[in-house]
């Protein structure tokens, strides 16, 4: 007999996968796949990057699954863990940039020009996305954090306030300064 893996609730998914059983988690990443890597994205401003985090975010969830509390919302809980990884990738990100300068000036060159994302003439509409991923990605982490749940993953600002651990006042005092701060940027259009 075989289970209907996508009948099962996300608590008993966690449940399966602790067990064992391979299709469960399968199914977890299946769910929450998309939000996961459009919440790296927006964070990150890299799509490459985005999916290396999203797929570091689901090993460490993996590992984590013993300590998931059913009663909690599993998408809550793993943009928890998607949100942690994005700043440890930005971390790590810094790290780099700070130390590239101490590399001779023609590889800082060629490191600079690889970093360079080709952009598609005919995609207008693409590139007014990128530009608007771009500059989200350079919000400081406490604005870009509750713009990128509430905006882009849909999030309730109850949901936000809980995932963040900041009050439901604070998360509407970020959005209002980060929107500000997003059209000081992108400028008018």
């Amino acid at each position: 007999m075989s289970l209907d893996w996508t009948a099962l609730s996300d608590g008993e998914l966690a449940t399966l996968s602790i067990a064992g059983r391979q299709a469960a988690f399968a199914e977890i990443v299946r769910r929450y796949r998309q939000p996961m890597f459009r919440l790296s994205r927006a964070f990150l401003g890299d799509a490459d990057d985005a999916l290396d985090v999203t797929q570091e975010a689901f090993v460490a969830a993996h590992q984590a699954l013993p300590r998931y509390d059913p009663n909690r919302s599993m998408q809550a809980w793993l943009t928890t863990i998607a949100i942690n990884k994005c700043r440890d990738w930005a971390r790590k990100r810094a790290v780099r940039r700070f130390l590239s300068f101490a590399l001779p000036n023609d590889e800082q060159v060629q490191s600079i020009v690889d970093e360079q994302a080709p952009i598609d003439d005919a995609a207008g509409d693409r590139q007014e996305l990128d530009r608007v991923t771009r500059a989200i990605s350079t919000l400081p982490a406490n604005l870009k954090e509750p713009l990128v749940l509430r905006t882009i993953e849909g999030l309730s600002q109850a949901e936000t306030a809980e995932v963040l651990g900041i009050s439901q006042k604070a998360v509407e005092t970020r959005l209002y300064r980060a929107r500000a701060r997003l059209l000081e940027k992108l400028g008018p259009r």
